[in-house]
């Protein structure tokens, strides 16, 4: 079966093998751009994320789908779900508010800058030991509020992260089959 489709190949030639490998580039640019295009709508740099922890259960389960936007003025309020990065950790955290402090900007017509502090509805405590030294998170660290979830369906991206070697296999594959295609 093998060398059936190494025969195919050959026969394509370089003309056709080169169209495909444009196609492939454009299928994953137009992803990209998907995304950033989402990013701008949401004015959140990852607008969607999946959940990597029981830190959140029973509102989310590992694997859950989550969709996030990150309204420039919209302030945040007690019991939203919110994800948040702080500088030096590379996962994004998602957890509920548990508590807000506006604090009035001087000489602004802006509105106050608001600090926040998150937990885990699984979890005993606050979050404050994971704001590396801060006792507040500001809106700077929020990446988004969840708006919308799909169940499970991140256990994809779970199996490809804990598993490498598939990640890597599927996409090999994937781009096997865009340049053997024949349309």
């Amino acid at each position: 079966m093998f060398t059936e489709e190494l025969k195919t190949f050959r026969r394509l030639g370089v003309r056709h093998l080169l169209l495909q490998m444009l196609n492939f580039a454009s299928v994953i640019t137009s992803g990209l751009m998907m995304w950033k295009g989402l990013g701008l709508i949401t004015n959140s740099e990852s607008p969607i994320v999946v959940v990597l922890s029981g830190s959140m259960e029973p509102a989310f389960y590992r694997g859950d789908l989550l969709f996030l936007t990150n309204p420039a003025h919209e302030q945040y309020h007690t019991g939203d779900i919110t994800v948040y990065k702080v500088v030096g950790t590379e996962v994004p955290i998602v957890h509920r508010v548990l508590e807000t402090h506006d604090v009035p900007r001087a000489n602004s017509d802006e509105p106050d800058d608001q600090l926040i502090l998150t937990k885990g509805d699984n979890n005993p405590v606050d979050d404050i030991d994971l704001y590396r030294g801060m006792d507040w998170l500001e809106k700077q660290h929020i990446v988004g509020k969840v708006r919308g979830f799909v169940p499970y369906i991140g256990y994809v991206t779970i199996a490809m992260n804990d598993f490498p070697q598939l990640k890597y296999a599927l996409l090999g594959g994937l781009g096997l089959m865009a340049l053997i295609q024949r349309e």
